[in-house]
């Protein structure tokens, strides 16, 4: 999972990213019969562990930057919560609904994309740099994003000590990454069910090869 996989589309803060599966740990949880597949274990996704710092990130820089009767805070600390629990229903649900995996881990994709608008307007309007995609401190975000497992602690002193603009511009370059990630991974999932299918027509398969043996 930390081998380094410097992806040519780099436009959205991607290169060096990782590459990953969309369940990196398929070896438990399998039926005898084989028609239940094996669940991986979330928290070994890089998507998962870099969902889960934007939203510490993103609750801390609401509570700190935002007045807590705007209503952005909530809207904020909901997308980036969203994302990170549909990360995890997602993986849960492989075991049974390739549908539901494929339906929740989109659902995560569109609740970053939202967080990702929030961060941009928060900016905007204030007239606050945004970086530059092959910037320096982009490119050091990216390096720190490298280290696995990925935890807040790995930011933690920047959240704490750098201003608004900052903290949400480190953000946006996880938000980058981790949809990226997420697009990988439902191209990988969506090629898994046209291969072999739901659970249907596993249980399907299954039965026959029961008769026939």
């Amino acid at each position: 999972m930390g081998k380094e996989n410097n992806e040519n589309n780099a436009s959205n803060g991607n290169q060096g990213i990782p590459h990953h599966t969309s369940h990196s740990s398929h070896a438990s949880h399998s039926s005898p019969s084989g028609f239940l597949k094996p669940r991986g274990d979330y928290r070994t996704l890089l998507s998962y562990q870099k969902s889960e710092v934007i939203y510490e990130i993103t609750y801390r820089f609401c509570q700190k930057f935002l007045e807590r009767r705007d209503r952005t805070v909530d809207q904020m600390v909901q997308a980036a919560r969203s994302g990170k629990q549909n990360i995890i229903e997602g993986s849960k649900a492989a075991v049974t609904s390739k549908e539901t995996e494929i339906k929740l881990t989109n659902v995560a994709r569109a609740s970053l994309e939202e967080l990702l608008e929030d961060y941009y307007d928060y900016l905007r309007v204030r007239d606050l740099n945004i970086w530059d995609k092959q910037g320096k401190e982009a490119l050091f975000t990216r390096k720190l994003s490298q280290t696995t497992p990925l935890t807040y602690d790995v930011f933690r002193e920047f959240v704490e000590t750098r201003p608004a603009n900052v903290i949400a511009n480190i953000a946006i370059c996880l938000i980058h990454q981790t949809n990226y990630l997420l697009d990988q991974q439902l191209k990988r999932l969506e090629q898994d069910f046209l291969k072999t299918g739901g659970l249907r027509e596993r249980m399907t398969q299954a039965r026959l090869q029961a008769r026939r043996s």
